[in-house]
């Protein structure tokens, strides 16, 4: 059986995250039947990196089998035409070696949290962005953030329902930087706990506003206690923007 890769952009919105749930709409199911819409049989994909509800992805990345050797572009074409009207596109379509994973050959993830400083709420797109409207500080934020780089324990950062087998990973970035009223959070890693990345953030909002420094945003994580994390950073702000692979090889 041929195998695709696809690269998937969605609003994640309306979804109640991306893996298929008995009862409410996912993003997964979306994609599923729209593919077997066109293939004729059941698919199962299978993707790089799950997200929860309202959060968003320019850069999913999933893998599946098909029973006949279709052409890429009808793959996305195909797909495309049968997602309609959800907000789920298939941006592109290819074919891969057989032992392709989405999930376990993927090297980094990477991810963007938007953030709106500013006094009045945002009139458009308030489905992707934190609205904060008291002042940050974005170079305090990008100071406390470095502090978190490395192989650590996140428990201070990791959901109750969390289903990895360890809390330790490794960070290999955490920047933030200010664009005018939006601060940008960008980081990157290997694979993340569950709400590690809005945990995160919530916690460099709070040394945005003076409330912690570079020290405490260090000790929080030193803690290993879920109960000295900032608040959440809602979902609607972190979109899933990329996932790097190995080079295909000969």
């Amino acid at each position: 059986m041929p195998r695709y890769k696809l690269v998937v952009e969605y609003d994640g919105s309306g979804f109640a995250g991306w893996q298929r749930q008995a009862a409410d709409r996912t993003v997964q199911q979306a994609l599923e039947e729209a593919i077997a819409r066109f293939a004729g049989a059941p698919v199962r994909v299978h993707c790089a990196g799950r997200t929860d509800a309202g959060v968003h992805a320019t850069h999913q990345v999933v893998h599946l089998d098909l029973d006949r050797d279709w052409r890429t572009d009808t793959v996305r074409d195909a797909s495309n035409a049968h997602l309609r009207p959800e907000p789920v596109a298939v941006v592109s379509a290819e074919r891969v070696r057989p032992d392709f994973d989405a999930r376990h050959s993927a090297l980094r993830r990477h991810y963007r949290y938007r953030i709106l400083n500013r006094r009045s709420p945002p009139a458009l797109g308030r489905a992707y962005l934190w609205h904060v409207p008291w002042a940050l500080d974005a170079h305090a934020m990008h100071a406390a953030a470095q502090t978190l780089l490395g192989r650590h324990d996140f428990s201070a950062f990791r959901a109750a329902e969390c289903q990895a087998n360890s809390p330790v990973r490794t960070l290999d970035q955490l920047d933030v930087a200010r664009i005018g009223d939006e601060i940008l959070v960008a980081t990157s890693a290997r694979s993340f706990l569950h709400h590690q990345v809005r945990g995160m953030v919530g916690t460099l909002m709070l040394a945005g506003c003076g409330r912690l420094d570079a020290a405490g945003v260090r000790a929080v994580l030193d803690s290993r206690d879920r109960t000295r994390c900032g608040p959440l950073a809602p979902a609607a702000g972190l979109t899933l923007t990329g996932v790097d692979y190995p080079e295909p090889g000969p």
